[in-house]
């Protein structure tokens, strides 16, 4: 093949195209759990992030809801993937390999998404949300109440019964329900048989299974961690905001550098075609989230 401007933009045009497909083809579970918030600067910060609001009778005048006393900021981040291609193999039509790669390249960073968002239940154990607490914690506080929505329970019917009735107890600074309720079950893939059983058996042990049909279940290998094998998660993801805020900066697209006076062309002889993009993921309310390490018989 001769290269010229006209063979390197054809290249491009067919190498953007197989990342572009594979990266809108490839499906992702991030939307079950995370609701993705735009952002046009270097990090967003989530004030209003604070008591869950609820309507409440007009006496006197109105009562002025305060943004939470900690700013909780969510930084955006830069995440990029780059592939190399030998001025060889393009002079000597042996291009087949790379069209793939960029396919693989595409769904790759659609699956990063996942990554990124599911990702953060895990760490929920750990790394903190807008009360400064851990998002999986046993002492939030709301006002005077006090609320705990993290077990070390391993999943079963008696821990799952467990978590939806933490969820269901919490309230607001005046003690009003805020009507939380876990929807989605998520757990690891080897978790997936005993979670099943939980939502969709008729019978457990002979009697009624109350819990049929009770959430909807989301098997994601992205929650497998060392520390915590058997975690599990329930998610109240029928609010128009979810547990994980998917923060976007700048969505994912495919780049090149392939001209010819690029030093990556003078001196490794081979043009450079990757894919780059700016988001992060954050914690919105932890009262819409339940998390079990998984540790202990329950």
């Amino acid at each position: 093949m001769i290269i010229n401007s006209t063979t390197l933009q054809g290249l491009r045009t067919t190498f953007s195209a197989a990342f572009n497909k594979a990266f809108q083809e490839t499906t992702t579970n991030k939307d079950k759990i995370a609701t993705t918030v735009p952002s046009s600067t270097k990090l967003n910060t989530y004030g209003w992030l604070g008591d869950f609001p609820t309507m409440r009778e007009w006496i006197g005048e109105r009562e002025i809801k305060n943004l939470s006393e900690k700013d909780y900021n969510i930084q955006n981040k830069h995440f990029e993937m780059t592939i190399g291609v030998n001025r060889d193999e393009i002079e000597d039509d042996n291009l087949g390999i790379y069209s793939i790669q960029m396919s693989q390249m595409g769904q790759s960073a659609k699956e990063h998404q996942d990554i990124m968002a599911i990702g953060m239940l895990p760490k929920g154990f750990k790394e903190k949300c807008y009360d400064d607490k851990s998002f999986f914690a046993t002492d939030h506080k709301v006002g005077e109440y006090v609320f705990s929505n993290r077990s070390n329970a391993k999943l079963s019917a008696k821990s799952y019964a467990a978590a939806r009735a933490a969820m269901a107890e919490i309230r607001n600074e005046r003690g009003t329900a805020i009507n939380v309720k876990g929807t989605l079950l998520v757990v690891p893939p080897h978790l997936e048989e005993e979670a099943r059983c939980i939502l969709t058996a008729e019978q457990v042990d002979g009697t009624t299974n109350p819990w049929r049909n009770s959430a909807e279940l989301l098997v994601d290998s992205n929650i497998v961690n060392d520390e915590y094998p058997d975690n599990w998660f329930l998610l109240d993801v029928s609010k128009p905001l979810k547990p994980i805020i998917f923060q976007m900066r700048k969505p994912t697209k495919f780049v090149s550098l392939v001209n010819e006076n690029d030093s990556n062309v003078f001196n490794q002889n081979q043009y450079l075609y990757g894919a780059d993009g700016r988001y992060n993921t954050g914690y919105s309310f932890w009262q819409l989230a339940f998390g079990s390490t998984g540790e202990v018989a329950g």
